[in-house]
């Protein structure tokens, strides 16, 4: 069967997958300003493309993945000020998650994999959050952390200083999969903005303002290539495969033959 979205699928189409070893594998994004030249939904894009390349990784392990509905509704503040930044509390997220991880547990999923594209340090405690309630109950969530540092030295030299947002890196993924969405009359003229956020976030600041992000974006979006794209994707499935594989174990999925 082809790797679709659940929301594409019917529920016999489910029942087929559920009748083999399967995991859920959740997008996570946002609804903020991504510069002048990209869409206010680019983490929800980078998300969904994450979670179709860890798919195909993971039906050549023997290992079935049902892609849900991205979660696109997250808190951030960071954008705040910027028109179309859509941001709401963190227990919102936090609640949603759980319980997605709860029923999909008790629909017999071996795990719940959140690819999460959206970096705002508010979102990331709800993630975080979620995790810690979720392990009490014995729900299993698997969140490849991309800000951890042992996970962001495998990414670009870019998104390893924290000028990324709506950089190079992201600009690059989004130009690889959904390159009608770039408003490549802009991104080719946007001056370097090598600020970086994750330095503003330990000097206190809760803006993209006050980051040094004045048009929403920080990076080197007239470097963004196709290419980038696609190799960045590639290890991103690599990180979710890894840490499926070490939660699941491959003695536990079968021979994909």
């Amino acid at each position: 069967m082809p790797i679709r979205p659940l929301a594409e699928m019917t529920w016999e189409e489910v029942r087929a997958v559920h009748a083999k070893p399967w995991i859920v594998l959740l997008p996570i994004g946002a609804v903020e300003a991504h510069g002048p030249h990209l869409p206010l939904r680019t983490d929800g894009i980078i998300a969904e493309a994450w979670a179709r390349e860890a798919a195909h990784r993971l039906e050549g392990r023997g290992l079935e993945s049902l892609i849900f509905p991205t979660i696109d509704y997250t808190p951030a503040p960071f954008a705040g000020a910027f028109p179309g930044t859509v941001s709401v509390r963190a227990e919102t997220v936090t609640r949603l998650v759980l319980d997605i991880a709860r029923n999909v547990a008790e629909q017999g999923a071996r795990a719940l994999v959140l690819c999460n594209a959206h970096l705002d340090p508010a979102h990331l405690g709800a993630l975080g959050e979620a995790i810690k309630r979720a392990y009490a109950k014995h729900l299993t969530i698997l969140f490849p952390n991309l800000t951890r540092r042992d996970l962001a030295a495998r990414l670009t030299q870019e998104f390893q200083s924290g000028a990324c947002h709506a950089g190079q890196y992201e600009t690059s993924i989004v130009m690889a999969v959904a390159p009608e969405l770039v408003r490549e009359d802009l991104r080719g003229g946007l001056e370097p903005n090598p600020a970086s956020l994750s330095d503003a976030i330990k000097d206190g600041h809760s803006t993209f303002g006050e980051a040094g992000g004045p048009s929403a974006y920080f990076g080197f979006p007239a470097d963004a290539t196709v290419e980038e794209g696609r190799a960045t994707l590639s290890v991103l499935a690599d990180i979710v495969e890894e840490a499926v594989l070490s939660a699941v174990g491959p003695e536990q999925i079968g021979d994909p033959s």
